[in-house]
């Protein structure tokens, strides 16, 4: 059932943290996000008034991530920043102030309990979901700028292999908006692995309207960064997850003697 216009709180005290963070202390300069590592819904919203197969599509998150990020974090040392509620509930990869932040469509399925939404509702899911993942990133980074440590923003993403009946050959894509420094090694050292389709800012590019981690946490704070997507179908299960963590685990500690400081 979807909340009511008077509600103030939505996720109930016992319901779990929309933020997960890993290895606060960690040693490495690189800080990893993963903004749709998540596919929970709160209870007080149901399904969002969908069957449980389309929570498990890549419209409700992005398939794989976490473990991936996971991996990753252990292997590096380094910090991690985990959203753990499903996207539909609120994007947050989007400012809140933009259409597609709550969606009513996504892709051609219809999001019912994203209609007709009140802006106390809309705002019930930015306090809840949005506001203290946000806060935790700010708050992280603004701890490492204190004690002068360096922080290279890695964003983490996974993309589905068919969107709107359109194939996607690329097993991974690199993305950036205004400073490609980061991105270009990256593309480069994909590229030279000799065994892959790079999307150069594709399958999606970095902008102000369709990003915010990038553009808020990194770029406003003159953070080097990049965005890594990684196709779904290949990290859907364990053995892929440990193999692509593995694969961008080395070419991020290369990357990073590649980028100047």
């Amino acid at each position: 059932m979807v909340g009511t216009p008077e509600m103030t709180a939505l996720l109930a005290p016992d319901e779990p943290s929309p933020v997960h963070v890993l290895r606060e202390d960690g040693r490495s300069d690189l800080f990893l996000t993963a903004d749709h590592a998540g596919r929970i819904i709160p209870r007080n919203l149901g399904r969002l008034g969908l069957p449980e197969s389309e929570l498990d599509r890549h419209i409700a998150w992005d398939i794989g991530i976490a473990a991936v990020t996971e991996r990753l974090s252990a292997a590096l040392d380094a910090t991690a920043v985990l959203q753990t509620y499903s996207r539909l509930v609120i994007d947050c990869n989007r400012d809140p102030s933009v259409a597609s932040s709550i969606p009513e469509i996504s892709e051609s399925t219809p999001i019912p309990g994203n209609l007709d939404l009140t802006p106390a509702q809309r705002e019930a899911r930015r306090t809840a979901v949005f506001d203290p993942y946000h806060a935790c990133i700010r708050s992280l980074l603004d701890a490492r700028q204190a004690a002068q440590r360096r922080s290279v923003y890695v964003a983490m993403h996974s993309f589905t292999p068919v969107f709107k009946g359109e194939s996607r050959a690329m097993q991974v894509g690199v993305l950036y908006n205004r400073d490609a420094q980061l991105a270009n090694i990256m593309l480069d050292l994909l590229r030279a692995e000799g065994d892959l389709v790079v999307g150069d800012n594709a399958p999606y590019a970095v902008s102000d309207v369709t990003d915010y981690g990038v553009p808020v946490h990194a770029e406003r704070r003159g953070l080097q960064h990049v965005e890594i997507e990684i196709r779904q179908d290949l990290i859907a299960d364990a053995t892929g997850q440990a193999a692509w963590a593995t694969r961008v685990e080395r070419l991020l500690r290369t990357a990073l003697e590649k980028l100047p400081c």
